[in-house]
């Protein structure tokens, strides 16, 4: 009897309440409410509406992009240096959700200005808002593998952040220019500018609820003090796993804002149904399916096999929309687009999960414990991919001689046609060639996995 009840507690070792599980995943509803306005709609806001180039917006995104190559490990680095009653990345939870907001607000704030001095405007605002999106959503992935060491307790929690995440970017993508027409009867400035601020206020409410619910329960000798940058920094030698991640956070994520920012222009311009762009957008909610169903399809393949899957089904969900954009079908494009957000969200379901991965390697490999260092990759280089890609588009449109608000050239319409079709489906396959790579098996996990739990239970009773 005993001994069945041991056995049935290691089962539930790691396990976490549903209320923690829950606001977890809330967190990054709140994120992505906030950040896909960003992603889908700024650019459109800058040209269409604040009136700034496509040329300028393309520079300014990549400029940021510079910023980000020291904001990302910045905030790493500042995780590891944290050590308070809260823990190390909880507290910035807490510390950076008033300003986020308040930057959210700032981007669609449209002040009378001559067009210098609107771009100085866009340049503070977008790299503030970027800046502190860094310090609102590194702690996400970086408190991930201090809540539990339990494999299948993460996938879970990794699969109900990306339900939200994909609910929350979802929802915003398809209530926006309805609401930026409530808002605003008919003055996209001062519409954009409340939804911003609705947008804003539900993420800061969001945020301090998920403060005060979530929990760091790995502690290890390291995570307890302050993490010497050189010594975080050994986590990263030889940690293939983490190499590989980041860089198909990059690609996938560039592909995916290149794609994102000119929804919009694709069906106003290419197909003439400006009407359609809050439709198309609300099958992005096809991704909750699979990422629904990722536990269930890890247990049986692997993570590596469901993500290669994912990526599959994408590259043929963009096969599909460039057939539709050629022949300007809207229902082919709608299947395609059905077909590409279903693949979409196996990948965002596990992206997070294997970084935490990539956090126990980095301890079993090299005997340092660094999640700021290791996880802060994964939102540095998300944003570093999408800014790239934002860039991208920015200087299409420009080479393309796009032109706001009128009957575009044959030049722009290609230029629009290829950042919503062909630079994402380019980016897809090198993060499936990417994957192809990934060597981290289940056994190898399993192992790691021992060992750890071994290390960290005498650790604790050292003390």
């Amino acid at each position: 009897m005993a001994r069945n009840a041991k056995v049935e507690q290691g089962k539930n070792e790691g396990i976490l309440p549903w209320n923690e599980r829950l606001s977890y995943g809330a967190s990054d509803f709140a994120c992505s409410f906030t950040f896909s306005l960003i992603g889908t709609y700024l650019m459109y806001f800058y040209t269409d509406v604040f009136g700034i180039t496509a040329a300028a917006v393309g520079t300014l995104m990549l400029v940021a992009r510079v910023i980000d190559a020291f904001d990302g490990p910045f905030w790493g680095i500042m995780i590891d240096h944290a050590h308070t009653k809260w823990g190390k990345s909880r507290p910035f939870l807490l510390w950076f959700n008033a300003p986020f907001a308040i930057f959210t607000v700032l981007c669609f704030t449209t002040p009378n200005l001559p067009m210098f001095w609107k771009i100085v405007w866009a340049y503070v605002t977008y790299i503030g808002i970027d800046v502190l999106y860094s310090a609102v959503n590194i702690p996400l992935t970086s408190i991930l593998p201090s809540m539990t060491e339990n494999s299948d307790e993460r996938v879970l929690l990794s699969t109900i952040r990306s339900l939200f995440s994909n609910l929350g970017g979802t929802l915003i993508s398809v209530i926006a220019l309805p609401l930026v027409a409530l808002f605003g009867s008919g003055n996209n400035k001062r519409g954009f500018f409340l939804l911003a601020v609705m947008a804003a206020t539900v993420f800061f409410v969001i945020y301090l609820v998920v403060f005060a619910n979530l929990k760091e329960r790995v502690q290890t000798k390291q995570s307890q003090k302050a993490l010497p940058i050189k010594e975080s920094l050994k986590a990263l030698k030889s940690n293939w796993p983490w190499v590989i991640v980041i860089v198909l956070n990059f690609v996938y994520w560039l592909g995916m804002q290149a794609k994102g920012q000119v929804t919009i222009y694709f069906f106003k311009y290419n197909l003439g149904r400006p009407g359609l762009v809050s439709f198309a957008l609300l099958f992005n909610a096809i991704g909750l399916i699979s990422v629904f169903l990722t536990p269930r399809v890890v247990v049986k393949v692997g993570k590596k096999n469901t993500l290669l899957a994912g990526l599959t089904i994408s590259v043929i969900g963009q096969l599909l929309m460039g057939l539709g954009a050629s022949w300007l079908n809207v229902p082919i494009i709608i299947i395609g687009t059905i077909v590409g957000n279903f693949g979409n969200g196996f990948v965002g379901a596990l992206i997070a999960v294997l970084l935490a991965d990539a956090v126990d390697y980095g301890e079993w490999k090299n005997g340092v414990r660094a999640e700021g260092i290791v996880t802060s990759a994964s939102s540095f280089t998300a944003k570093f991919g999408m800014g790239i890609g934002g860039a991208i588009s920015g200087l299409l449109l420009s080479w393309g001689h796009y032109v706001p608000n009128k009957a575009q050239s044959a030049s722009a319409l290609f230029a629009i046609e290829a950042n919503y079709i062909w630079v994402p489906m380019l980016a897809l396959i090198i993060s499936f060639v990417l994957i192809l790579f990934y060597k981290l098996t289940p056994d190898k996990e399993r192992e790691m996995s021992a060992y750890l739990t071994k290390k960290h239970f005498r650790e604790r009773n050292e003390e």
